[in-house]
């Protein structure tokens, strides 16, 4: 069994699928350049739907008083970081539902990147909840064709599958036809339009979705 990772995994997470006895190919779908903003020092509210908005204001030395946030890699990122956390979701529309109906009267900056899904701002704006989005990181696509045959695809984000099919989708394929393995039901949901089976793994981390991958490809090994 081999599958294609498409983003770079770390040592330990590379060693989790060696393990399990599938090889695999990685790289990177995706590039993220961090972009400057210009925010207060002092913030109440602060909502972060990935590490990599995190990771962008990791540098700065603005305070934050409650963290809002989507998975429990991006909380992680947040405590180690000295920042609190109120509330972690699994996905955005929960966080967004949260926020609607438990902090209805409170302004939030939202920080995110150019390809944020509109789940949770179009939930804080029908539910006439003020927020501040900011921008700190663009996402691009890193296009890379493989001409091999895969047991499954290894996906991280929404952006990640658009950039591998924008890449592989010939004009006459309409689906693939081995399962993508994506980390939450908003990537799963972009991944379902293009290919045939699309299995999504019991939490938001990427040892879940190798684990996910080892535990149904063993089925048709």
């Amino acid at each position: 069994m081999k599958v294609l990772s498409t983003k770079t995994l770390s040592l330990s997470q590379k060693e989790l699928l060696l393990n399990t006895g599938i090889s695999f190919v990685e790289y990177d779908a995706i590039k993220i350049e961090f972009s400057p903003v210009k925010i207060p020092s002092k913030i109440s509210n602060a909502i972060f739907t990935s590490q990599n908005a995190v990771r962008s204001l990791v540098q700065s030395k603005v305070t934050i008083e409650n963290c809002f946030c989507v998975g429990p890699k991006t909380k992680l990122l947040l405590e180690e970081n000295g920042r609190n956390v109120v509330k972690m979701s699994d996905n955005s529309n929960d966080l967004g539902v949260f926020i609607a109906k438990n902090h209805s009267n409170d302004t939030f900056y939202y920080f995110c990147g150019n390809e944020r899904r509109d789940e949770l701002p179009n939930i804080l704006k029908s539910q006439k909840i003020h927020f501040l989005e900011q921008k700190t990181y663009k996402t691009t696509p890193n296009w890379q064709k493989f001409h091999q045959k895969w047991d499954g695809i290894l996906f991280f984000s929404p952006s990640g599958v658009s950039s591998f099919v924008k890449a592989n989708l010939d004009s006459n394929q309409r689906l693939f036809n081995y399962p993508a393995f994506c980390i939450g039901s908003t990537t799963a949901g972009v991944a379902k339009d293009y290919f045939s089976n699309t299995v999504t793994a019991n939490a938001t981390t990427i040892e879940s979705v190798i684990a996910k991958a080892a535990k149904t490809l063993k089925k048709y090994d």
